[in-house]
């Protein structure tokens, strides 16, 4: 049984057969030309982000199609340590080698986007001289007092991060609030019908949840339903003993409970929906009744000593979680990664006192004269052990296949990629690197005129189970690192949506098959296709306090990531592996002069993971 609330391939070698022109492209290994000037700045960019053209083409093309360069053009450059990936995991290795090796080391990072951080990408937008600032990925630092030494010797001393400032900069703002004033909204024909309330507790029973529930846009026989559920009178299992109790709650979905015990509809389901699918994704149909319960949702009062059981779980979780946030999420942290290694990237910036609104100049990122060199733009193709003497690593930039070679490398990417790009892995460890399917999310960031329709709203968060988005929010409002976000209703303000494409189960489909088939639908869906939805979605929402998309919206920027989070094992559908013997465990095993390090490698989709990943490569390499 798990008491921590977790989420959980690259690609499975089948293309989607979407018949979109992205799948091929015209020049297979043509990508985003390098800019080469201080004016290459990623992070203002807007429109599609994330896994964003020109970052995905050449490695589709290996692992679809198995094409590849034949040839490459070896460069005169060998270094110390050739990192694929710049990601937290791929940045903190780096920087773990350096402290170990000393500041001589030669090391290079490449990456097949065209910003660093991996998953923990900013969105920043300039109105009237204004800077705002977005998330474009990984959001936050989650309960710090439970980290590693190692980790927190990273951001603590290391970085420089104070915690104490960012708890007080905070101030008590949080993706999920538990106790706060939020929203539950769905579409009708003259807008969105919005129900305020303190939706958290509301649904485990406390307050008047029945008039809440009432003013749901349900039948009512649905909200009877929904009304009896929360209120914990009845015992839904009443017939099994304990011992059949504690089976069922955790071999049993939450979805099926809700249909086949609660007796609830299939279209009422997505109401428990959308704090869910940011932790599961398109697994969330799939996770157990206790998984669920974790989550906060409804449905074990009535059970007695089990339901206490469950319920102090539940309160032990929520009492001792902390959520810490940056303005940019943990783009901060991988920008004062960067920092570390090539101060002349920012060469005025303080550190965490001012990272947030510091300015990267990206043209120093890939310098001659550097031992340490960060290379964008760049897909990896082939990593190999040559005479156990030395790594040959081949990649693809802007066109050209070269050619680098290392004492040592650390694939810091995604887990399922590495059996494409180290073909001569044992056979058990490429399949353990297949098994996991990373959660698909979209991650979005709109800029709009002013803060007045949204201040209107009356809440800080809205959940959306009808919606394209399932959440609606601000961006984070934290002034921290020099940042200062919006105060007053008349400033511009970044709205913050999150999705996670969900799947509506057919049979008995595994979270993984539901994740792959969401990944595939991210794939397939344009630009357009999500400006609509949002236009739609935001309009809907707002428009009753005077909200107007097409003069209101300034930009948008879409993060799509079909490669999200790492996959965590699901109570329902993977087995309990001895220890050791977990497809992570024997994926990530060191290959003579190769080491893994990311987030998959740990089964865990958390900050520390990423960084812990690392410093276990290194370990692996140096010791």
């Amino acid at each position: 049984m798990k008491y921590k609330i977790t989420r959980r391939d690259f690609l499975n070698g089948v293309a989607i057969g979407t018949g979109t022109t992205f799948l091929v492209p015209t020049n297979l290994f043509s990508q985003v030309p390098i800019n080469g000037s201080v004016d290459y700045y990623p992070p203002i960019l807007t429109g599609m982000r994330g896994n964003h053209e020109g970052s995905f083409e050449v490695s589709h093309a290996l692992a679809w199609q198995g094409q590849k360069p034949e040839n490459y053009r070896q460069l005169d450059e060998h270094y110390d340590l050739v990192i694929v990936g710049a990601g937290i995991s791929g940045l903190a290795a780096a920087w773990f080698y350096q402290k170990k090796m000393g500041p001589d080391a030669k090391i290079l990072l490449l990456d097949n986007h065209d910003d660093f951080g991996g998953h923990a990408k900013r969105n920043e937008f300039e109105h009237d001289g204004r800077m705002l600032l977005g998330v474009g990925g990984s959001v936050n630092m989650e309960s710090p007092s439970s980290y590693s030494d190692i980790t927190m010797g990273l951001l603590e001393d290391d970085l420089g991060i104070d915690f104490e400032a960012l708890r007080a900069s905070n101030n008590a703002w949080t993706l999920m609030p538990s106790d706060a004033e939020n929203a539950i909204a769905f579409p009708g024909a003259n807008g969105h019908v919005t129900v305020l309330g303190k939706w958290a507790s509301l649904m485990s029973g406390k307050g008047d949840y029945e008039s809440a529930i009432r003013k749901l846009p349900l039948p009512a026989s649905e909200q009877d339903k929904l009304i009896e559920l929360v209120s914990g009178d009845r015992d839904y299992l009443d017939e099994l003993s304990l011992k059949e109790k504690y089976t069922y709650i955790n071999e049993t979905t939450y979805r099926e409970f809700l249909i086949e015990r609660v007796g609830l509809s299939e279209d009422t389901i997505p109401i428990f929906y959308p704090i869910g699918i940011l932790l599961w994704g398109a697994a969330v149909a799939r996770i157990t009744i206790l998984e669920a319960i974790l989550l906060g949702n409804p449905g074990l009062r009535s059970m007695g000593w089990l339901a206490g059981v469950a319920g102090n779980l539940f309160s032990s979780m929520a009492e001792n979680y902390e959520s810490i946030y940056f303005p940019d999420g943990n783009s901060s942290v991988a920008r004062l990664l960067v920092h570390k290694l090539i101060p002349s990237v920012a060469p005025n910036t303080a550190g965490f006192a001012d990272i947030a609104t510091s300015h990267f100049n990206y043209d120093k990122l890939d310098q001659d004269n550097q031992s340490k060199r960060l290379r964008l733009n760049s897909t990896v193709v082939g990593v190999r052990e040559i005479s156990g003497k030395h790594v040959e690593v081949d990649y693809v930039q802007d066109g050209n296949a070269l050619q680098v070679t290392g004492n040592k490398c650390v694939l810091a990417c995604y887990n399922a990629a590495i059996p494409f790009l180290c073909p001569e892995l044992p056979e058990h460890q490429k399949e353990a690197l297949r098994y996991g399917v990373k959660v698909p999310l979209v991650m979005t960031n709109v800029l709009v005129a002013n803060g007045h329709a949204f201040l209107k709203l009356g809440a800080k968060q809205i959940s959306c189970p009808k919606d394209p988005y399932a959440v609606v929010t601000e961006a984070p409002p934290i002034p921290t690192g020099g940042y200062q976000p919006p105060r007053d209703p008349n400033d511009p303000m970044v709205i913050y949506m999150l999705t996670a494409p969900t799947v509506e189960p057919t049979g008995n489909e595994t979270g993984r098959e539901l994740l792959t088939i969401a990944r595939h639908n991210v794939y397939a869906t344009t630009f357009e296709t999500y400006e609509q939805q949002i236009r739609d979605q935001l309009q809907g929402l707002l428009g009753e306090h005077g909200f107007n998309h097409e003069t209101d919206i300034k930009a948008i920027t879409v993060n799509r990531w079909p490669h999200g989070y790492a996959y965590e094992y699901m109570g329902i559908d993977d087995p309990e592996w001895e220890e050791g013997q977990a497809p992570h465990e024997i994926g990530r095993a060191k290959f003579g002069r190769i080491s893994i390090a990311n987030s998959d490698s740990e089964a865990y989709a958390y900050l520390d993971a990423a960084i812990e990943s690392g410093w276990r490569a290194i370990e692996e390499q140096t010791s």
